[in-house]
């Protein structure tokens, strides 16, 4: 479990020139929860990043990491149990193939050489990169350098993975068959996902959407309960998802919209739903 009391981080020691970037902060996320992140430039996000994973530490309050208090001496059990993948994955590949990349995390473990490999291998399937894992990193997509990130950090088999806008550079449709690929581990191997991102259509597809603005949280819950308040979300420099816009748009003009509306599937059965509830009362 990632458990956050009070939290407050500020960038800079002194009172007088502090800027204050996470503010009374309280938190639970349990394990095997798919949760996303979103928020505006500046609401805090990349710092609880860099807390959860023992880059930064808070100025006040409190986080732990399945019991463990985030400190400076307790930083390698907290990376143990947390990982997180970069916007640029070049930020964070390190050897010069697909393979070494991938074992380069538990090799720093000090696991075994034959856990190492069996870890290695079961990372690689498990982000579609078996067949290229002898390739040059500087050989392949940045869609696939993206999913050798990932691996790395799967490799690791830690208790949350934390994706920090990690589709941010990728084409539509291969950030979404990534989220899809992630969906998939969390539920095979119970690994937590904190997925921040900026793009609304992602977040309506996790479990939980947790909203941040000048460093707190500010709504958490549900895709369908987040993006019910769209004027909220508008007030802090945020949209919603655009089926979720147009529902409201139409609920705003007098059309009966009854049925959840986060995709253009559910906008399409809402609006089937409206037909045909105003054929049956015309007859």
């Amino acid at each position: 479990m990632i458990e956050l009391d009070d939290l407050s981080f500020s960038y800079r020691s002194g009172e007088a020139d502090a800027v204050p970037a996470l503010r009374h902060l309280s938190l639970r996320i349990d394990p095997g929860e798919f949760v996303a992140v979103i928020g505006h430039n500046g609401s805090g996000k990349s710092t609880l990043s860099k807390l959860l994973t023992a880059v930064l530490y808070p100025s006040r309050g409190e986080i732990r990491i399945d019991g463990i208090r985030v400190e400076p001496r307790s930083r390698w059990e907290i990376r143990r149990r947390v990982a997180i993948v970069f916007q640029d994955p070049d930020d964070q590949l390190v050897a010069n193939r697909v393979r070494d990349d991938v074992a380069f995390g538990p090799e720093n473990l000090g696991l075994p050489r034959d856990e190492v490999a069996e870890r290695v291998e079961a990372s690689l399937v498990a982000l579609a990169l078996d067949a290229s894992a002898d390739r040059l990193i500087e050989d392949i997509s940045p869609g696939e350098k993206q999913r050798v990130a990932i691996a790395g950090a799967l490799a690791m088999r830690p208790l949350f993975l934390i994706l920090d806008e990690p589709t941010s550079l990728l084409p539509v449709p291969v950030a979404s068959r990534l989220i899809e690929r992630m969906r998939e581990l969390n539920r095979s191997e119970g690994m937590g996902v904190l997925h921040i991102t900026h793009f609304m259509n992602e977040a309506a597809r996790f479990d939980r959407v947790l909203v941040m603005d000048d460093g707190q949280v500010v709504l958490d819950g549900t895709p369908a309960e987040v993006f019910q308040h769209v004027d909220r979300l508008r007030e802090i420099g945020l949209d919603v998802p655009t089926p979720v816009s147009l529902a409201h748009r139409l609920r705003a003009r007098g059309y009966d919209l009854v049925e959840e509306v986060l995709d253009d599937a559910g906008l399409r059965r809402a609006l089937e739903a409206l037909t045909a509830r105003r054929a049956e009362a015309a007859s």
